[in-house]
Formats: C-alpha cells, structure tokens, sequence
C-alpha cells in the first residue's frame, strides 16, 4: 500500500519520521492504505511553509484575487465531486448519497467564501471634531486548523475557506480516522491557484501532530471541531503562546414537539436528524422532548419509521453506514448497555442487512424511551444513532429540560404557535434554534456554534470571516 504524503509547501512531503498510519474501511474493518505519521519537525515544516507565503504572495493578494482562487477551486471540486464522495464515503463509511451531500457542501463553501471575501469591510466612527477615525479587517496570519473525522470535507470547507478568504494562509490536521479528502482538496487547491504554502496538510495523531500544531509559536490563530475534552486540552496548549482559539464542541440537541406540531412534517425530520452519518454528527438532534398528550402517538410513529431502518456498508447507500471506528462502536454500546442495565426501555431499532461485513463497526438506530432526565442518556453525547424520547406537562417544563445539559449548539422547536415559536427559541440556551425545522438544509450561510461546553465562536456565513480577522482602529488627527 502507497503512503500518502503530507502537503506541505504546494508538494507531497514524507513524513519526518515515524511508521505510516494504518486507514481502515469502516464497512468492513480493514485496513486499505496508510497515511503519514505527523511529527513536530512536520508541523513545523507546514508553519514555516505557511509564513512564508502569508510574508509574500498570499499576503500580497487583493481580496478579489483571492476570491477569483477561492471561486475555481469550487468549480474544481464541483468537477471531481464524485471522486471526493466515492473518497469520503469509503474513509467514513457514510452512505454515498451522503458523501455526495458533502462533496456539494464543499464546494457551495469555497464558492461563498470566494464571493464574499472582497466583501470584508470595516468602518467609519464619529468621533471629536479634526479626527477621522476608521476600522479595518486584518488576516491573523498562520491559522492552524485541527478537523474531526466525522465530516472531514465540510468541516475543512467552513474553516480553511473562509479562513483563506480573509487572507490568513492554513495548516491544517485533519483526523488520523479519515484524512483522504482533505488530502485530494489540498492538491485541487494547487491546481486552482493557491499559492505555495498558503494550504498546508499534515496528516497524524492528534497527541503528537495536532498537539504540535495547537502549541506552535508560529501559529496566530487556531480553529477545533471535536470532543470538549480535546478542546480543552487545545485551548491550554494555544494559551501558552497567547493564540485565540475557535472552538465547536459537540452537543446533546433537543428537539421540542408540541402537542400542535405537523407532525407529519416533523416526523421525518426527527428521524433523519439523529440518524444521518449514523449520528455521528455534533448538532444530532439526539433528544427528542415529546408534549405528554402525544408523547404515546408520536413515539409509535418513531418507533415504526426507526423499525424500518436498514443499516449497511457505504455502497449500499442505505440509511444508515458504519461508525467510524472499533473505539466508537464500542462507546455507543457502552451507552446502550447502561440504558439495558438501568431498566429503560428500547422502543424500536432498525436493521443491520444479512450482507454487512461481520468486521465492520455497525450499530442499529436505536430509540430509547422515558428515560429520566438525569440519566447520563439524557445528559451526555453519544455521537451514534441513538435518540432518547422524554415527555414534558409544559413549557416550563421543555425549557427545563432543553437547559439541563452541559451542551448548547442546536434546538428544534415544532409548534404552529408563533407566539410560543418565539418565546421558546428566546429562553433555549442554544446557538442556533430552528423552528419547523431541523438544520436548514446545512446552511453554509448560517453562522453555526455553540455556548457553554459546546463552545464559543462561530463557523459559517459572514461571522466566521470577523473571527478569522483582526480588528484595527485607525485614527487620524487632522486638524
């Protein structure tokens, strides 16, 4: 099997030391290329790579010739949209109608990022008499990004583009689970124009190459999407060299049914929201939080549409594709147990087909229902296709509940009530709320994350430019 190199400096380098990484098929367990193992000497390699082309044609770029690159690496990968799915589908083992959702959600980022990045602008301030006093927006530098596993392309599309777009130049570390298309886009990025060591890719652990990364002298600023544990660690490393960090942390959603929901509409939705990337996704709507009077009706429809799903290798395309990893599987059986252990019931599950490989790391959508508040269920992420089923009286009572984890990313509200549509989405402590609806389709342009442990700072739209730039003041005394 052919190491895959790290990208660093427009060129594939090989690793400074240390053995290739073993990439395993999700749907069957095995291992089918390598990657190379990242080191301090790597990561320092890509950061100096990456200075220098922020010091010299990166940095000397206008904004609109950026977004001119930004805009025909979009094409690019709209181009090779399917080599990127087929990529992603076999690292992740996502269904491939999935990996295709991806794959086009990279592309909308770079085609976004590409129109808005000469659209970055600060202002004039009124201020004393014979002063003009005005901001402007500055790139932070060297921006190092460390992307999870889960959703390596678009991941790598909300960060590294807009973090291109407002001038910074990037190292990137993408998750030793799936690094494969990030890789791929890092040379289609080449082609399109992006300069020598503006894009840097270094493949890895997270222990030695992203924690090189997240402590690096050279780095300004850093952006993480993973686990609130990593993130805390990353935030530690970053401090000590006084580098702002962006953080997405995960999180335990609620979504909110009340007793005059669509329910035909929100149905679906309910379902897809836990169930897409076999949950394995940080807004998974993986509370569902059912008003007492159609807290029966709604949970055997739950129940049957959960029955009737078909897990199975990412080539099927089913509705459901493996977890990631041996380790995941088993952190989402841990949690399954605990439930069977503390008496609460499982209301339905779907099916793993006959023909899945035995060796891959499969796990049934499974809804649990009445499960107690406190219960860690309820409270913590599992990060699988697992959706716990809670009734309310009232809506102190859903807000209460909405409120009492650790976590605060996304909320689904499903009422026909307007006023209580609005009352509601004030009082939920959530970055983003979503009313008769779930996710929005993705919503490239919808600025995305959380509070509390699920984070701070935000992705996507037009905030994530303000966060990959610096505000200056300049003022003039001119009499």
């Amino acid at each position: 099997m052919e190491e895959a190199k790290h990208f660093i400096g427009g060129e594939w380098a090989a690793s400074s030391g240390g053995d290739p990484i073993p990439v395993v098929d999700p749907s069957d367990g095995q291992p089918f290329t390598t990657l190379a193992r990242g080191t301090a000497a790597d990561i320092d390699a890509a950061v100096q790579s990456a200075r220098r082309a922020f010091d010299g044609a990166w940095g000397a770029a206008s904004a609109a010739e950026r977004g001119r690159v930004l805009h025909r690496l979009s094409l690019l990968v709209g181009a090779c949209h399917e080599e990127l799915a087929q990529l992603e589908a076999r690292d992740t083992g996502k269904p491939l109608k999935q990996a295709r959702g991806d794959a086009a959600a990279l592309a909308r980022y770079f085609e976004f990022y590409a129109g808005a990045a000469d659209k970055l602008h600060g202002e004039t301030l009124p201020y004393q008499n014979g002063y003009t006093v005005f901001t402007i927006r500055e790139p932070h530098g060297v921006t190092g990004h460390i992307v999870p596993w889960n959703y390596p392309m678009q991941i790598f599309g909300r960060s590294v583009g807009a973090a291109l777009a407002a001038g910074n130049a990037c190292v990137v570390k993408p998750a030793e689970d799936a690094c494969l298309s990030v890789l791929r886009v890092a040379e289609l990025a080449a082609e399109a124009g992006v300069p020598a060591g503006a894009l840097n890719v270094v493949t890895g652990y997270g222990h030695e190459a992203g924690a090189a990364l997240a402590r690096h002298p050279g780095i300004d600023h850093i952006s993480f999407t993973g686990s609130p544990e990593t993130g805390k660690l990353v935030t530690q490393m970053a401090a000590e060299n006084h580098v702002p960090v962006t953080l997405e942390l995960g999180g335990k959603s609620p979504q909110i049914v009340f007793a005059d929901a669509d329910l035909d509409a929100a149905l679906p939705t309910l379902v897809s929201a836990i169930v897409q990337n076999a949950g394995q996704t940080c807004s998974a709507g993986s509370r569902v939080l059912i008003e007492g009077s159609i807290y029966e009706p709604l949970l055997e429809r739950l129940a049957a549409a959960f029955n009737a799903l078909r897990v199975g290798p990412a080539q099927a395309d089913l509705d459901c594709g493996p977890l990631i990893s041996a380790k995941q599987q088993r952190r989402v059986w841990d949690f399954i147990s605990d439930a069977q252990h503390d008496g609460i019931a499982m209301a339905a599950h779907g099916e793993v087909i006959a023909q899945a490989p035995e060796a891959g790391f499969y796990q049934a959508p499974t809804l649990l229902r009445d499960v107690p508040p406190t219960h860690r269920l309820a409270r913590e992420e599992v990060f699988g296709p697992v959706l716990a089923a809670l009734p309310f009286n009232d809506e102190a009572e859903a807000v209460a509940l909405a409120n009492s984890t650790p976590y605060g990313l996304v909320a689904g509200i499903w009422t026909r009530d307007g006023a209580r549509q609005l009352r509601i989405a004030r009082r939920v402590r959530s970055g983003q709320v979503f009313i008769n609806n779930y996710g929005a389709g993705g919503g490239v342009e919808l600025p995305f994350g959380g509070v509390k442990h699920s984070g701070h700072g935000r992705e996507k739209g037009f905030e994530a430019l303000y966060g990959f730039t610096v505000l200056k003041t300049i003022a003039i005394r001119h009499g």
